[in-house]
């Protein structure tokens, strides 16, 4: 990520780093959704998941990656087959192109094996910043960015932690907030949150430990 000037208040790092701490005390076992065996199930149910809920892909990928288990098979397979067995996770077909593609692209240039760097992964069909930071640090604990969803950029909003709406600058926000060993599970915590107590239309702020320092909820 290029190196931009990202400038926060004493204040704002202070809450992000008990809300932080908080949060790892409410969910000890938050952890990424997407059921998966291993790095290349990974990306592929990532892939997926764009536009798309967690629970829905679980669906659809035991089936997938039972007819394509390795990156060999998907590369081999009939477009037509992937977009069927994709359908219900939405924009199916560009979806079955970029995980076809993605697999031909591993075959072709990673000897079948999922790449262990940010760069690398960004030239795989499919694959932006959320989906290669996922992989680098739930597949193999490398802590190269924050994973930025629907969850982290709107709870991150309302704690007043940043006014921006792009991804890429959140990222860049709260890699400044936060120390490099919080990275990885950051967006894990703030995930579990968003489905458990701040829900987008109805939060709960009554129940929410982090209340008493969101600006939202003070409102």
């Amino acid at each position: 990520m290029s190196a931009v000037r990202v400038r926060k208040s004493p204040a704002q790092r202070q809450r992000a780093h008990e809300a932080t701490a908080r949060l790892r005390i409410e969910y000890p076992d938050a952890h990424c959704a997407l059921i998966h065996g291993n790095p290349f199930e990974l990306i592929v149910a990532t892939v997926l998941s764009a536009q798309c809920t967690d629970e829905m892909v679980n669906k659809v990928t035991p089936e997938l990656f039972r007819r394509d288990p390795t990156p060999q098979k998907m590369a081999r397979a009939q477009r037509e087959s992937l977009e069927k067995l994709v359908h219900s996770t939405g924009f199916y077909r560009n979806k079955a192109k970029n995980i076809h593609g993605l697999a031909q692209r591993l075959v072709a240039e990673f000897d079948g094996e999922v790449p262990r760097t940010m760069e690398e992964l960004l030239s795989l069909p499919g694959v932006a910043r959320k989906t290669a930071n996922v992989v680098l640090g739930v597949a193999f604990q490398q802590a190269e960015g924050v994973v930025v969803d629907t969850h982290v950029k709107r709870i991150i909003g309302l704690l007043g932690l940043t006014k921006k709406t792009d991804p890429v600058q959140i990222e860049r926000e709260l890699m400044v907030l936060l120390p490099r060993a919080d990275w990885i599970d950051i967006s894990h915590l703030l995930i579990w949150h968003g489905r458990k107590i701040c829900i987008a239309r109805r939060p709960r702020c009554a129940t929410c430990m982090l209340a008493d320092i969101c600006p939202s909820a003070l409102q």
